[in-house]
């Protein structure tokens, strides 16, 4: 039989390439820095590759060490998946994942037959309810939440860095025109996602607009319906622009060609903890891996 690498390295090794860190690898092993590094030039020595070069805190990965995680990664992962079809007498394995509705419907969903294909054995409990990331770790193993910063007792990758642009129905949009007016803007309605508070402002600040006060603000708990309402021309929603584009409604257009930073990322959080359950492990690194 051949000689198979250090499988605690083979790991360090894996876990710095897909999250981009090193730091980020160390806390999500439980080790210190110094530890991940020996492990990783453990590797180094068993392959005789120069996997990743240093300089201080920074590691970098080499060419070789792309050419090496392209090769070993995806035979990693098929031997992850025979042991586990082998293992825990093949019962099923639950996971209770928080996602908020719109995150589910565009992004997750159309993508789960991957991960149900890979990891049969997984079964995820859905739940769409409210306070989703006060939750984690209580009715929930892990979440996927729409915030400005993570709670820091928990374990959290962010899984996006997006714009918000005002999105309204495209007979309204004509009406409104390419350059933003104040007065006109006041007489509309808007609608804010109620975990998206500061989206309005941000994006009323970044028009020039900071002093307009419309003629309502309506705050709804779905995205959906959000985009729904203003396809109905209900009012303008104020949303990602990835909700926009992912959600292809010819009803809907975006108002102006301003780029507004979101202060809200979509973030995957956990109790550090909770991690190393594998219905939690599995999720995770199918989840970073896809880049939902």
């Amino acid at each position: 039989m051949r000689r198979l690498p250090p499988l605690r390295a083979l790991e360090a090794f894996i876990r710095t390439v897909r999250l981009g860190s090193a730091r980020a690898a160390a806390n999500e092993l439980a080790l210190s820095p110094s530890a991940l590094s020996r492990r990783i030039t453990n590797l180094e020595e068993f392959t005789g590759r120069k996997l990743f070069s240093r300089s201080g805190q920074t590691m970098r990965l080499t060419d070789e060490g792309r050419a090496f995680y392209d090769a070993v990664a995806p035979q990693l992962e098929a031997l992850a998946a025979a042991v586990e079809t082998q293992s825990e007498n093949l019962q099923l394995m639950r996971l209770r994942l928080g996602v908020m509705p719109l995150f589910g419907t565009q992004r997750l969903f159309p993508r789960l037959g991957e991960l149900r294909a890979s990891h049969p054995r997984l079964h995820l409990d859905i739940d769409t309810g409210p306070h989703l990331i006060d939750r984690v770790g209580d009715t929930l193993d892990a979440a996927i939440g729409l915030t400005a910063e993570p709670d820091p007792s928990l374990y959290s990758v962010q899984l996006d860095q997006n714009t918000i642009h005002a999105i309204a129905n495209v007979e309204l949009a004509k009406q409104l025109g390419d350059t933003p007016d104040a007065e006109a803007l006041a007489k509309q309605t808007f609608l804010v996602h109620t975990d998206m508070p500061a989206s309005f402002e941000a994006w009323k600040a970044a028009l020039g607009l900071k002093g307009m006060q419309p003629a309502a603000i309506d705050h709804y708990d779905s995205g959906q319906l959000i985009l729904e309402a203003a396809a109905q021309s209900i009012g303008i929603a104020i949303m990602h622009d990835d909700h926009l584009a992912r959600n292809k409604d010819p009803r809907l257009a975006r108002l102006y060609d301003q780029r507004v930073e979101s202060p809200y990322s979509y973030w995957f959080m956990c109790r550090p903890a909770d991690l190393e359950a594998r219905p939690v492990r599995i999720f995770h690194d199918w989840l970073v891996q896809a880049g939902l």
